[in-house]
Parts: structure tokens; sequence; C-alpha cells
């Protein structure tokens, strides 16, 4: 008799074992369900800067950017427009894999290239930036020396 009231009784501890581990999931997934709705009203999320601090950074490192590539183009012997286009569509292709990389797509649409004067051009497109979350759409004109 004695074995069997063993048995028994080892039988409700490892049932009372499951219930207190399935009541402590539930309570835990409760609670990580609860912190990602407490987050949902929250103004501020980290990465809600990535379109903005992408755009920034876009704007400071084209101009620069434009102008070498435009310059290796010509000194291999290209047309001043041709290699300004030849770099912005390069361009174009790097900060859209790298965007990629960041979570953030970078376009850059109506791209326009013209010539001022016998060693400057002017750029103007619209640069466009966009996450799972947010867009933003510029338009912006810079001129190289070419």
């Amino acid at each position: 008799m004695m074995e069997r009231r063993s048995r028994v009784a080892d039988q409700y501890g490892q049932m009372l074992l499951a219930t207190g581990v399935v009541l402590l999931l539930s309570l835990l997934s409760m609670a990580v369900f609860s912190v990602k709705v407490a987050g949902l009203t929250s103004a501020h999320e980290p990465n809600a800067d990535s379109v903005i601090e992408t755009t920034k950074e876009v704007i400071e490192v084209l101009p620069s950017l434009t102008e070498n590539r435009t310059q290796l183009w010509i000194s291999s012997g290209m047309e001043r427009v041709e290699a300004a286009e030849l770099a912005m569509a390069s361009i174009h292709d790097d900060l859209l894999h790298h965007g990629e990389i960041r979570g953030v797509e970078v376009k850059m649409l109506d791209i326009n290239v013209s010539i001022i004067d016998s060693s400057t051009i002017q750029i103007s497109l619209d640069l466009g930036i966009t996450d799972d979350s947010s867009t933003l759409q510029s338009e912006y004109t810079y001129t190289i020396s070419a």
C-alpha cells in the first residue's frame, strides 16, 4: 500500500510541477505582450531617426563623392556631362545597396546634370529615403568642379 501512495504522490507532484511551468510560461508571454503594447504609445523609437540620419549622411557625402567619381571618368577620356551622369548612376547603385544593409531604401530620381561654366557642373535630383515606417523626400541641388 505504501508503494502505491508514493507513486500517486509522485504523479501529483509531477502534475503540480507541469501546471506551475505552464502558468509561468503564460505569465511570461503576457509580460512580453504588455511590454510590446506599452511600446506602441512611446513618442520616440530608437530606430525612428534612421531616415533623417541617412538623409543627412547622403547630403553630406554626395557632392564630394560625385566630384571624385566624375573626375575619374573625365580623366579616362569621357565628356563632362556623360562622366557626371555615369558617376551619379554608380553612386545611386552603391547607396541603394548600402541602404538595404542598413534597413532603409535610398532612391535618387530625376537626376539632371547641367554645365554651369567651363569648370562647374550643377546636379539636381529628387532624393527619397524610406524605411518600414517613414519616408522623407527632398529636392537637392549642388555643384561640383569638373
